[in-house]
């Protein structure tokens, strides 16, 4: 073969080979400004600052109220009304977080509400997983009907149904026995949550249905299905569920008030708005300090657990 025969296969090889320069449209991380327009700088400085301004506003909007709370904490009374946003003009009252802590009881309020969040959290996570297998993956003959149902009580507002709620626990069908002053009043119908059971229901829908069969195939029932290989499959959303409930729980004030009418059973949400006429001001500020960093500490300890988890986990093994 000549060299005139090879030269095409020659260009073409070395054509395949260079890379090709990006075009405009090329660019995919392009926002609102250009590159061209970056590499000026009058738009830099003002895309800069912008984004300045921004952040700091957020931190203030976020943070402010915090802050603001974690500085009035440990500042005399006179002088947070005197001037509520001065940092410290008489110096800094360390004791009012001593003696928030002894006069308020936090420590007896504060397992109060980790009983109570999981509690909570133990039921909405049962009763959301339990039904969104059954809705999603088990598929009863008239599970779309059911989840309509369900879907139908978000639309019901929640003041509505406080009073049957509550002459339901107050004269629970069965039982027999009043629920009042236990933690079962805030335990049992927290576990009625259609949002949740909505959630876990489109999540399991996701799933990929060939795991479901080769598991039926190996001859695992319902439960086992649900245990071995639903639940791993199923981190993600358990960990969403989990902040939503333990939060929700964390910060509810007018169902514990109704049905925790023993103070030694209150959580904090309920008990330190009634000490605030018996305590001054700078002790009140101090405990809700106090209630407010105990939460953020466990979340930042316990995030991994909430958040994290791969969704195919455990499903299947190699």
């Amino acid at each position: 073969m000549t060299a005139l025969d090879q030269a095409p296969r020659t260009r073409t090889t070395a054509r395949t080979t260079v890379p090709r320069r990006p075009g405009p449209l090329a660019d995919t991380d392009r926002g609102i400004l250009s590159v061209s327009d970056t590499r000026r700088r009058s738009v830099r400085v003002t895309a800069r600052l912008t984004h300045t301004v921004l952040l700091v506003s957020l931190i203030l909007v976020g943070l402010g109220p915090i802050l603001w709370l974690a500085k009035s904490a440990i500042t005399p009374t006179q002088d947070t009304l005197r001037e509520p946003l001065a940092l410290w003009p008489n110096g800094v009252d360390w004791s009012n977080l001593a003696e928030a802590w002894t006069r308020t009881d936090i420590d007896k309020f504060f397992l109060n509400t980790v009983i109570v969040a999981v509690g909570v959290w133990v039921v909405q996570v049962v009763v959301a997983t339990t039904a969104g297998y059954a809705l999603s993956v088990l598929r009863p003959r008239y599970g779309k009907i059911v989840s309509g149902l369900v879907l139908a009580t978000l639309f019901v507002p929640s003041i509505v149904l406080l009073v049957p709620l509550y002459l339901t626990i107050v004269q629970p069908p069965l039982l027999g026995q009043s629920l009042i002053n236990t933690f079962w009043a805030v335990w049992l119908p927290a576990g009625a949550n259609a949002f949740n059971v909505l959630l876990v229901t489109r999540f399991f829908d996701s799933l990929p249905r060939e795991v479901f069969e080769a598991a039926r195939m190996d001859g695992a029932g319902p439960y086992r299905l649900f245990w071995s290989i639903v639940l791993p499959m199923s981190k993600p959303i358990i960990g969403v569920v989990s902040v939503f409930a333990v939060i929700g729980a964390w910060k509810d004030f007018l169902w514990p008030m109704l049905v925790l009418k023993n103070p030694d059973l209150q959580p904090l949400s309920v008990r330190l708005p009634q000490l605030q006429q018996f305590i001054e001001l700078d002790v009140f500020l101090a405990a809700l300090a106090i209630s407010t960093v105990i939460p953020i500490v466990l979340f930042i300890i316990f995030q991994r657990l909430f958040l994290n988890g791969a969704g195919m986990g455990g499903a299947v093994k190699g």
